[in-house]
């Protein structure tokens, strides 16, 4: 398993409308996963990451607090495959527990939890997307000498992306 930082979400236009959740190689390669997402689960996620509490529970957060009524507690999300396109996920309870679950779900309930989220290698060696990023700012907020020139670059990939090139590949 690969450990991963959860960058975020983005809205890859134009070719969809659907906002994709990007985890990112903490190490090595450093490579990105891009796995699309519902905007329900988008949202769910900026708000965990931003630490929101809300009056009554949501589900992922429903799902935590069930956990640990019943005396378990999340040790880490994995990313486990990519089956005909659709990711899959477990979550990872102490004492060895694994939950099958939607990568969004897991992922925000990891970030809730604080826990680490990892990614399989084979997932990566799929549908890994490498790019240059500088510094240690990896979604721009910071500008660096070249920054628009950097940007009209991402843009012209992100215009060449097809959906196909995340789908299965013959060996």
């Amino acid at each position: 398993m690969v450990p991963v930082n959860v960058e975020g979400v983005a809205l890859v236009a134009p070719w969809s409308t659907s906002p994709v959740m990007l985890l990112r190689e903490l190490s090595g390669r450093q490579r990105w996963l891009p796995i699309v997402i519902g905007a329900p689960e988008a949202e769910a996620l900026v708000t965990a990451q931003a630490k929101v509490n809300h009056p009554r529970p949501t589900t992922v957060e429903l799902i935590g607090e069930v956990l640990a009524v019943f005396g378990h507690r999340l040790a880490r999300v994995q990313v486990t495959k990519l089956d005909n396109g659709v990711f899959h996920a477990d979550l990872v309870l102490d004492k060895g527990v694994r939950i099958s679950a939607r990568p969004s779900d897991a992922v925000v309930l990891g970030v809730r939890a604080d826990v680490p989220v990892e990614v399989d290698e084979g997932v990566f060696d799929e549908v890994g997307v490498e790019f240059e990023v500088l510094g240690d700012d990896p979604l721009g907020t910071a500008t660096p000498p070249d920054a628009e020139e950097q940007v009209a670059e991402f843009r012209e990939l992100l215009d060449h992306l097809d959906p196909e090139d995340f789908r299965d590949r013959p060996s």
